[in-house]
């Protein structure tokens, strides 16, 4: 390894080669570690932490495994820690994040004050999907506009506007963790709804596609902002079912403007649909700009967390809050932008995180020339943005291809996702919790992040049913009761796949949650941004339910690696005394097996492209 691999390696992974001595032949020196497979519970026997431990901070130390019940608090802590520790109102549960004594303290809030947070935070996420959406609706009548197709139209606006979001996610993301969350969204919603009003009133394609993308660059900052707020303002057993709400509203608002609109498009201008989006988005950026409140505390300070939010005049400082003037003060000196820029190098390469973004991004990408495996958030959904471009197509287009139904008909059954995303929140509020609190009984009070998972093998069996009974119909046109049925399966499945994906990696990563939510993101929005230009030839050719059914069986084959290996990878890739993120001998033979099991996906899915191609010969 020449000097700048190695020095890139150190720099971007914390790789600490100084723990593998190596003789002068190269060989390493140092035992391989062998493996932990002891149980939960053995795990939880370690040493007692010493007195004077920062508990504003303890969560993150301990990251995917913490204590919940104030009992074992007691036995694993010691008295003199477990004093110190605040308890749920009920006195249930130990509080993570502690709460410190500061009013300022976003924990410290009021109950009301931090649903309304919330609630503005899941009207912001809204946006970027419902703009994106709007497109949907109005295909037909774009490509009758701009005298093109509808494949032209899909390819040019609305695929590269979702290619834009993911990777603009990240980006934002590293500008809220330097310079705070309120200002963040304010100016990224503000140019988005200025973008969005010029490509209302965009004369040409070119203008208007330009106009598309960068209202969802720019957008998608509200959707990546939710699990920021959402692990800012509430304790940790409380934070399932917040993520359930929000990520509700993310998976719901690209089905509602398809709905909304169609009715409208069918009678007037496409230009109004636009037009009602620049006022939805602009009710939401006044209730940001009057009644949002920075969330960020920083609480990495050597036991004193302090408030970015200053003292003074009230006008004076909702103003500096909102522009960024606080945040620019306040990022003077923590985080640095060398830990910010490389904090999500830092943890993609995680086994676990890594599985996780593999099991949704992969098989909307497996089945076509020249991809590479990625990430899983896209499989679950990945599909469900991309059917949801595409479906329109099939149910307008005439026979024998599609339904030849009417825009009105169409947005009627967009209503399907739109109620079947309600009964998923529903299921998913009391699905996650139960699971938590069997884990904890089971478990002597110690909850484990792999729990989470447990909820994704519901999802899944619905997943794969909802999926085929959705192809068979549009394959076969059956009665359009049987694609409704398909599709609010798994619609419902996506939402009860897709909570605890979030649930776990934000358990498992405490410190990164915004990180977190701009890598699902990515991976996400890459998987559906793919499904819209391969879905429909493959229906074309091969029929609905073969393209269907082999994105449902690919999503399968993904499910359940991180629920039976997580435990092991999680703890071998604990940061060491070293520093943090250094990788251990242990770390490094765990990732190398992830890549050669990664190898081997690749491998089979391109057996599998050619049995397909031999088979259509």
């Amino acid at each position: 390894m020449d000097g700048r691999a190695r020095n890139f390696l150190v720099s971007v992974l914390h790789f600490d080669d100084s723990q593998f001595p190596v003789d002068d032949r190269g060989v390493n020196m140092q035992e391989e570690t062998k493996v932990e497979r002891s149980s939960s519970s053995s795990e939880g026997t370690r040493s007692l932490p010493p007195p004077d431990v920062d508990i504003y901070i303890l969560h993150e130390q301990r990251a995917g495994r913490l204590v919940l019940d104030p009992a074992e608090a007691r036995k694993e802590f010691g008295e003199e820690i477990a004093s110190r520790l605040k308890l749920s109102p009920d006195g249930k549960y130990v509080l993570w994040p502690q709460p410190t004594n500061d009013p300022a303290d976003p924990q410290n809030w009021s109950e009301n004050r931090k649903n309304f947070q919330l609630f503005i935070v899941v009207l912001a996420a809204i946006v970027p999907d419902f703009d994106s959406g709007i497109g949907v609706a109005s295909l037909f009548a774009l490509s009758r506009q701009y005298h093109t197709t509808t494949g032209v139209i899909n390819d040019l606006t609305t695929n590269w506007s979702l290619f834009l979001a993911g990777w603009s996610g990240i980006f934002f993301v590293m500008l809220m963790r330097r310079y705070g969350r309120l200002s963040t969204l304010f100016w990224t919603q503000l140019l988005s709804l200025g973008f969005l009003v010029g490509a209302t009133f965009a004369p040409t394609l070119k203008v208007f596609a330009a106009m598309r993308c960068l209202t969802a660059f720019f957008g998608i900052c509200a959707q990546v902002t939710g699990l920021y707020t959402i692990t800012d303002l509430f304790p940790f057993h409380l934070q399932a079912r917040k993520i359930n709400f929000w990520t509700m509203a993310c998976i719901l608002s690209p089905h509602l403007s398809p709905l909304v609109f169609g009715f409208l498009i069918a009678r007037a201008s496409w230009r109004w649909a636009y037009g009602i989006g620049c006022m939805y988005s602009l009710g939401v950026l006044l209730l940001i700009i009057f009644f949002l409140d920075e969330s960020m505390y920083i609480r990495q300070s050597h036991g004193k967390p302090i408030s970015v939010t200053p003292k003074g005049n009230a006008f004076a400082r909702r103003l500096k809050d909102i522009i960024g003037i606080t945040g620019v003060r306040a990022a003077k000196a923590d985080p640095s932008w060398r830990e910010v820029l490389l904090a999500p190098l830092r943890i993609v390469w995680r086994p676990h995180l890594f599985l996780m973004l593999v099991f949704q991004v992969r098989a909307s990408q497996s089945f076509i020339p020249a991809t590479k495996v990625m990430a899983r958030q896209a499989v679950a959904f990945g599909f469900s943005i991309g059917i949801n471009v595409t479906i329109t197509v099939f149910l307008q287009s005439p026979p024998p291809f599609g339904f030849g139904f009417t825009i009105t008909v169409v947005s009627g059954i967009y209503a399907t996702p739109v109620v079947a995303v309600v009964i998923g929140e529903l299921l998913g509020r009391y699905l996650n919790d139960f699971f938590m609190v069997q884990k904890i009984k089971r478990n002597k009070g110690v909850f484990e992040a792999e729990a989470r998972l447990w909820t994704c093998y519901i999802g899944v069996l619905l997943y794969v049913f909802g999926f085929v009974v959705l192809g068979s119909a549009l394959q076969n046109h059956l009665n359009v009761a049987a694609v409704i049925v398909g599709w609010a399966v798994a619609q419902i499945a996506v939402l009860l796949i897709t909570v605890p994906a979030y649930a776990y990696c934000s358990d498992c990563f405490p410190h990164q949650q915004g990180e977190i939510s701009g890598l699902l993101s990515l991976a996400r929005t890459l998987g559906g941004f793919s499904v819209a230009f391969y879905e429909v030839p493959w229906a074309e050719r091969n029929g609905a339910l073969q393209t269907l059914g082999c994105e449902a069986a690919s999503f399968l084959s993904c499910n359940g690696k991180v629920v039976i290996y997580g435990p092991i990878f999680r703890r071998r890739t604990e940061p060491t005394d070293k520093g943090a993120g250094c990788m251990t001998r242990a770390q490094v033979v765990t990732i190398t097996g992830t890549i050669k099991m990664l190898v081997e996906v690749v491998a089979a899915a391109s057996g599998v492209r050619r049995v397909m191609g031999n088979t259509e010969r």
